[in-house]
Order: C-alpha cells, then sequence, then structure tokens
C-alpha cells in the first residue's frame, strides 16, 4: 500500500505545529543539563522555519557542522583517481564493467559500473548507489533490496549506474572490517572517523563520474537505503554537485543510525537527520519510508518537517515522500518510486514517470568483483599507514597555513574561526542570553552582584558572581577556577587571589561556576557521561565544550558592562579558557607545566573532537588573532613556539607574554590593568 503526499492543510499544520520548537525566552529555575545522555534514539522536532532567509542561515551551519564533524573541513585535497575499469559485460542495451579509484593515496575503492548502450552521443545523468549493511554489500539481490535491480534499471533509462563498496565490505576490504575502523578517542581528536572516510569516497565516486565522457555533469544523483541512505543525504550536504537525490528508509526523528558509519562525532549535538536532509532545499528530493521500520510517522512528522523548509524557500514542487507497507526495504516498490522521482527531474525527455520495474538478471559475484582471488595491489596501504596518513594530511595543513603576516592572520582567522565555532559546538542558530539578577550587596568597596545567566534553548543556568570596584570598571576579568567560584572567595564571600589582586588595579572581576563546578557539580549526572559509549559525542557537548558554552553567555554579559574582556584560568582552568580564547580580548592561563599528548588530552575536562584539527591550545589561540596573553607556568612542555613566531611575524610580539614558572597574582593584575 501506498501513501502519497496527499495530506490536507489542517492535518499539516497539526504535524507542523508538533514539530516546532519553541522557547520562552526565560532561564529554567535550574540548570537543566542534569539528565542522561542524547542517543541515536533520542526523538527529535523539526525546528519551525520563520523565513527562507532563516532557514537558509540554518541550512549553511548544519552544512559547516557537517563538514567539521566529517573531517572534511577544509576539504583534503583530490589526489589522482588512477580509474581502473575491467571485465565488460555486454547485455545489449546496457554494459557492467568493474572499477577501481583510488580515493587517497594508496586507498582503493571499488564498484561496479553500469551503462547504457547510447546510439547517440548525448550526455545522460549518472547515479550513485551506496549500499546499506546488507551482509553482500552491493552484490545483495533480495527480495527485500537489491542493488543490481536498481543499478541495472537505471541503465536501461539511459542513465549511468555506479555501485560501490562502504569500507570493509566486497573488494574494499584492504583496511580492515568495517565496524572498528577509527572508533578510539584519539582519532576523534584528529577528526578522523568512519562516517567521514565513506563520506570521502562518495564525493571521490561523484569525481569519477565526471570523468566518464557520456556523463552530463548538471544531472548527477544519489539513492541509497538504510546506511546507503544515509551517506545519500550526507553527501547530498556537502557535495552541492548532486541535482537530485532519493535517501531511502532512514530520515527519521526517532532513530539517526545505529553504525559506526553513521555517527560522525560532534554531527548530532544541535540537530538530526531530517534537518541534514532538509538542508538541501530546494534541490529536488524524495524520501521514501517503510511502515515497518524507524520512518513509519514520516507523512505526519519527518515528511511535512522537511517540506516546511522547502516551503520557507517557494519550492515545495522540489520534495515528495511516499510511505510503503512494508518492513526496512530497497524492494521493487520503493525502486519503482525512486525511479519515477529520477525520470521526473533528471531525464529531459521522458513524458511519464515510467515507475514500472523492467525485468533484470543480476550478474555473478565473480563477475562483478575486482579482486577475484583476494589479491590488492601492492601500493595498498593497511588501517594503520591510512590513519597516519590522514594525520599528516592534516599537520601539513596546519604549517601550510601558518601566518606570515598580518593579511595571512587575518585569512587564517576568517577560516578557523568557523571551523573553532563548530568544533566547539556554539550555537548554530541566535541564542538570546538571558540574565536573572538574584541580589545585590556592598562588600567593603566592592558592588558584589549575584547572577544567573544562560543562552536561550540550551538549558543552561550558570551561577555568576560580579565585583565591580567602587566607581566601576572598564575592562572585565572572567576569572576560571576548576572548583568554582566559592574557590575565589573568602569565608565572609570577599574576593582572592586573583580576583582580589585584579579588582584592586580597577578590573571588573566575574567568577563563575560552570558546567560541573561548584553550584553546578553533580557526581551522579558525570557518572553518566561516558565519552566511550552509545556515540556520546556525536549527540552530546564534552564537559569542555560546555564550559565554554557557559563562557559564551557570560562573556556576552561582560560585554555590556565594558570595553575588553579578559579570560582567566586558574589551575587546570587555565587549560580550558585557552579553548575559549578566540571570544575575549585577552587571555590569562594557567598552562600547568602541561604536556600534551594524547594521552593527556583524553581526559574528561579536556577532551573534545577535532582539537587537533584546529592546531592544538597554539591554532585556537591564533583563532582570535595577536590578541594579548599571559601564558605562565608553561615549563619545558608547553609549546608555544608556533605561535610566538606568528607574533613576530605580525610584529606583535610584545603582545605575548610568556613565563615557564608560575606567576604572582599581583603580576598577573598588573599586566592586565595596562591592556
Amino acid at each position: 500500500m501506498t501513501f502519497r503526499l496527499l495530506l490536507s492543510v489542517s492535518v499539516l499544520g497539526l504535524a507542523l505545529g508538533q514539530a516546532q520548537q519553541s522557547h520562552a525566552q526565560v532561564l529554567p529555575s535550574k540548570d537543566a543539563r542534569t539528565g542522561g545522555p542524547k542517543t541515536l534514539h533520542t526523538k527529535w522536532a523539526f525546528p519551525h522555519v520563520a523565513s527562507g532567509g532563516a532557514w537558509k542561515a540554518r541550512a549553511v551551519a548544519i552544512r559547516l557542522q557537517a563538514k567539521v564533524a566529517l573531517g572534511l573541513y577544509p576539504m583534503p585535497g583530490r589526489t589522482p583517481l588512477n580509474p581502473v575499469i575491467t571485465g565488460r559485460v555486454d547485455r545489449g542495451d546496457y554494459t557492467v564493467e568493474n572499477v577501481s579509484i583510488e580515493t587517497h593515496p594508496g586507498y582503493y575503492l571499488y564498484g561496479n559500473l553500469y551503462r547504457p548502450k547510447l546510439k547517440t552521443d548525448r550526455k545522460v545523468p549518472a547515479i550513485l548507489n551506496p549500499h546499506g549493511h546488507w551482509a553482500e554489500g552491493r552484490l545483495v539481490n533480495r527480495k527485500e533490496g537489491s542493488v543490481p535491480a536498481r543499478c541495472i534499471n537505471f541503465a536501461k533509462r539511459g542513465m549511468v549506474a555506479f555501485a560501490y563498496d562502504m569500507f570493509g565490505y566486497n573488494d574494499t576490504k584492504q583496511a580492515g572490517d568495517h565496524r572498528t575502523y577509527a572508533n578510539d578517542l584519539v582519532s576523534q581528536l584528529w577528526g578522523i572517523n568512519l562516517m567521514g572516510l565513506q563520506t570521502w569516497n562518495s564525493i571521490r565516486a561523484l569525481d569519477f563520474l565526471e570523468t566518464l565522457p557520456e556523463v552530463d555533469r548538471s544531472r548527477l544523483a544519489c539513492t541509497g537505503g538504510s546506511g546507503g541512505g544515509t551517506q545519500t543525504f550526507m553527501l547530498g550536504l556537502v557535495d552541492d554537485r548532486l541535482a537530485a537525490q532519493a535517501p531511502c528508509v532512514m530520515v527519521s526523528h526517532s532513530m539517526q543510525g545505529g553504525c559506526l558509519c553513521e555517527n560522525a562525532p560532534g554531527l548530532r549535538v544541535q540537530f538530526s537527520n531530517m534537518e541534514i536532509s532538509a538542508a538541501v532545499a530546494p534541490r529536488p528530493q524524495m524520501l521514501v519510508a517503510a511502515t515497518g521500520d524507524w520512518t513509519k510517522t514520516t507523512m505526519e512528522l519527518e515528511g511535512p518537517g522537511i517540506r516546511s523548509a522547502y516551503r520557507a524557500l517557494g519550492a515545495t514542487q522540489y520534495v515528495d515522500y511516499v510511505l510503503h507497507d512494508y518492513v526496512h526495504n530497497y524492494n521493487q516498490a520503493t525502486r519503482e518510486s525512486v525511479y519515477g522521482f529520477f525520470n521526473k527531474w533528471l531525464l529531459t525527455d521522458v513524458s511519464d514517470t515510467l515507475e514500472k520495474e523492467f525485468p533484470y538478471a543480476k550478474e555473478p559475484d565473480d563477475k562483478l568483483l575486482f579482486l577475484t582471488g583476494g589479491k590488492v595491489p601492492e601500493s595498498a596501504v593497511n588501517r594503520e599507514d591510512l590513519i597516519k596518513y590522514l594525520k599528516r594530511q592534516t599537520h601539513e595543513a596546519l604549517i601550510d597555513g601558518k601566518p606570515s603576516d598580518e593579511k595571512s592572520l587575518k585569512k587564517y582567522q576568517k577560516r578557523t574561526r568557523l571551523a573553532w565555532e563548530r568544533t566547539l559546538q556554539m550555537p548554530i542558530a541566535p541564542a538570546k542570553l538571558l540574565t536573572e539578577k538574584l541580589g545585590q550587596a556592598a562588600v567593603g568597596d566592592l558592588v558584589v552582584t549575584r547572577l544567573a545567566l544562560g543562552l536561550d534553548g540550551l538549558d543552561n543556568r550558570i551561577p555568576v558572581v560580579q565585583f565591580a570596584p567602587e566607581g566601576g570598571a572598564k575592562n572585565w576579568a572572567i576569572v576560571v577556577h576548576p572548583k568554582g567560584s566559592g574557590a575565589l572567595l573568602g569565608p565572609k564571600g570577599a574576593p582572592t587571589g586573583l580576583a582580589k589582586a585584579l579588582l584592586g588595579q580597577g578590573v571588573g572581576v566575574l567568577a563563575p561556576d560552570l558546567y560541573q563546578t561548584g553550584a553546578l557539580a553533580n557526581t551522579d549526572v558525570a557518572a553518566k557521561r561516558d565519552l566511550t559509549r552509545n556515540y556520546f559525542t556525536v549527540y552530546n557537548r564534552t564537559d569542555l565544550q560546555e564550559r565554554v558554552l557557559d563562557l559564551l553567555a557570560v562573556t556576552r554579559h561582560a560585554r555590556r558592562l565594558g570595553d575588553k574582556v579578559i579570560l582567566a584560568g586558574v589551575d587546570r582552568a587555565g587549560l580550558w579558557v585557552q579553548s575559549a580564547s578566540p571570544m575575549a580580548d585577552a587571555t590569562i592561563a594557567d598552562c600547568g607545566q602541561f604536556s600534551m599528548d594524547d594521552e593527556t588530552m583524553m581526559a574528561p575536562d579536556l577532551f573534545y573532537p577535532g582539537f587537533y584539527r584546529l592546531g592544538g591550545f597554539e591554532g585556537i589561540g591564533l583563532t582570535g588573532g595577536a590578541t594579548p596573553k599571559f601564558l605562565y607556568n608553561t615549563g619545558s612542555q608547553f609549546s608555544t613556539t608556533h605561535m610566538s613566531d606568528v607574533y613576530q611575524a605580525v610584529g606583535a610580539g610584545d603582545r605575548l607574554h610568556v613565563a615557564e614558572a608560575a606567576a604572582s597574582d599581583a603580576d598577573l593584575a598588573k599586566w592586565a590593568a595596562k591592556l
């Protein structure tokens, strides 16, 4: 049974009403980040789309977030594909060939190319066909799903079709098993993950199709089911060459993908697959759903939600969705829906949708495998060497992009600021600062105000103690202690240590309790936050990312109070504030003689995916430009050489103060007073 897009206005309005995300724009009564972590089964609502402009802006942020999560921002260099096409079989009206391409040097992707037998030199559409998690991979030919069936039928309809392997399937096994590639925390620090590699393979597969002389580059498309559906909408999101796409039985509000290859760290902290699919609007897109899986509510929830984005752009005619009464599948009914959709948008000389599937005969498996016998090329790299290559790529890009003058520093800032915002999970939509004044009193010659701050819709309620010198302050310092604001106060609530010294120099002080510190410390919540379980970092901010989010709120408040904002981190918090330094005008950081390596960066209070891709502490420190910094207690291990070189190159060497030894609170405050 098939249910087409024939919804009444009232039903559609109800569905969109259910999907709206509205906020009362008031602080929660307590910090609401206390529940269990989100997972791939967390239910999402599609956000209200206020306007076409608002959706375009959100789509840009979603696209960038995905590229950063996949390790594809900036995009890697495209090395030669070195395609090899062999084993041609002629079936009269189409041919089948075996293909090998080199997506990275020494890393090979294999597949089958189905081509129509053309009688003229006209250009034709070409369709990528990623497979899902069928045991047979691209060779699957069951009642529930057949990759050869759809590829043969595309060819019979006058379209080129390329079916290619997922990592670890069929011929593409040189780097090991599918579900164990780059599944460790160190790989996350580098932004290396299976979803990123498979998306890169899809991009390179599209590059390959563009090399074929008969292919019309303006009519490229992609379709796949289940995990292949994930690959379809991810490729569509990050590569604008697709003219149409059809992700099948995958776009859901309640299940985001159960495999490593569908879960890139940092991808779905702020949005779901529904928004990923909608972000390609107004590109023609069909969603095919099934009553027997997690897409069963497509006609009421997912479809109308995505269609609301198309409506905002005046493009509802470009999106379609259909529900078939089957279990999870890419069966004949699903395929016929896709045939009709692609015929409509890709074949300019077809007068009707031609949905009916033509009879087909799959070639024997041994004829479709490129590596019959299992022998890989001598130049093929193993998993370890592939990951080493990807790490080396990142390192070389950072060295090549090292600023050498003011112009190149500005260029660096523009590029890395975007990456920093997405890596640290800054809000992808405008988030209003919310403020609640809890009380005010005089303590000596200081005005002490107790506040709660937060960002609209982000569930944070941050306790802050604000100290204003008599007569006010021009500049303000946000002083962060790993134990919270209480560690900066004496028995009667008077400031001590660095906070006291700064106030003595006329600098205002804000002392916050960041996430899981001070009043927000919660051992029960902390016990649930296991970085290694249930794709935690795909769906949740790490502790450090939550703290940087809190600092964003406190920094916005500080800018209302005075001129310059100084981030100051005491003890271990000196490392925390360095990841937040681009949002400040100056930074004071206790470096704790920290030795940065894979083991130390996996500490729960420091870890977040993509840290190395930002260039570590030094690269992040340059993201805000050559702003004043006092980095102390560096010892001999904490590196500042790269940063110092850039400061010197732009004539700002005097703005970077580095001390191997600990610094006194008085010296730090005097330095801050001169800003």
